[in-house]
C-alpha cells in the first residue's frame, strides 16, 4: 500500500495509524500547492478532490478521507486494539467524534494559517471572523529573570516568533528578551519563513535558544548555524537552570 501525504498536513495520522498498526506502507510526497506528487503525477488524477491523505491498495484502488483511512488500518489489525470493533457503540463514538474533529474543529483552525488574515482572530456568534482584542498576538509567559532579562515561554508560535517576541518586548520595553523556548512552527508548511525567521531574531540577540515540538528539524539546524551554542535541545523532563 501507499499512502499519499504532505508534510504539516493531517495525513500525518493516517501514517501514526500505521505505525502503530505495524503495517508497511510506501510513502509518496505530494506538493500541495502544484498537485503534483514526488513522482511527477498529476495528484488531481489521484483524488480529483485535491487533498491528502490518500491510500492505495494493492489491488490498486484508492481509498480517501483521514477517518476512513485510519479505521481502515486499524482494522486490518485487530489485535493491536487501536479501533472499537465495527457494530459496537463505542465504534461509532469514535465515528461521531472524527466526524466533529473532520468537519467541525479542524475546520475553524484554518484562519491560523492564513497570512492574509493580520493579527489574533475568533469566530464571533453570527460565524464571521473579528480581531480578537483580548489575544493581541499568541498566548505566551514571560518570565523576568533579574540580571539577565525577559525569558520566553510560547506555545506553538502559529502568529510567527518572531511576532511573539516583538510582542513581548513592546510590553516590557526595558527589559532585553535573555532567551526563549517551545515551539516555533516552522516545520511543514511554514519552512519557508525560516530564512526570515532566523534574520529576524538576530536583532533579539537571546542568549539562549531552545526550540521545541513544532519547530521541525531543519530549523533546528538553520538556528544551530546562526547562533551556535547559544540554541540547546530541548525534550520532555529536561530541566534548564538558568
Amino acid at each position: 500500500m501507499k499512502l499519499y501525504y504532505s508534510p504539516g498536513a493531517c495525513s500525518l495520522v493516517s501514517h501514526i495509524v500505521a505505525r502503530e498498526a505495524g503495517i508497511a506502507i510506501e510513502l509518496e510526497k505530494v506538493d500541495m500547492a502544484s498537485k503534483r506528487t514526488q513522482g511527477g503525477i498529476d495528484f488531481l488524477t489521484i483524488n480529483p478532490k485535491g487533498n491528502v491523505p490518500v491510500l492505495e491498495l494493492d489491488d490498486g484502488a484508492w481509498l480517501t478521507e483521514g477517518p476512513a483511512i485510519m479505521q481502515f488500518l486499524a482494522d486490518l489489525k485487530p489485535e493491536r486494539d487501536l479501533v472499537p470493533r465495527n457494530g459496537t457503540m463505542a465504534r461509532y463514538r469514535l465515528q461521531e467524534w472524527l466526524g466533529f474533529i473532520n468537519s467541525d474543529l479542524h475546520t475553524s483552525y484554518a484562519p491560523l494559517f492564513n497570512p492574509a488574515m493580520p493579527g489574533q482572530h475568533r469566530r464571533g456568534p453570527d460565524g464571521v471572523w473579528e480581531l480578537d482584542e483580548t489575544l493581541v498576538d499568541e498566548r505566551y509567559v514571560a518570565v523576568h529573570i533579574a540580571n539577565k532579562g525577559l525569558f520566553v515561554f510560547t506555545a506553538c508560535s502559529h502568529a510567527g516568533l518572531i511576532n511573539v517576541l516583538t510582542h513581548a518586548g513592546n510590553r516590557f520595553p526595558d527589559v532585553p528578551i535573555y532567551g526563549v523556548l517551545g515551539g516555533f512552527h516552522l516545520s511543514g508548511a511554514t519552512e519557508s519563513i525560516i530564512p526570515d525567521t532566523v534574520e529576524a531574531l538576530e536583532p533579539f540577540n537571546p542568549a539562549l535558544i531552545a526550540p521545541a515540538h513544532c519547530t521541525g528539524w531543519r530549523a533546528i539546524g538553520a538556528l544551530a548555524t546562526r547562533f551556535k551554542d547559544r540554541v540547546v535541545s530541548s525534550a520532555v523532563g529536561k530541566r534548564f537552570v538558568l
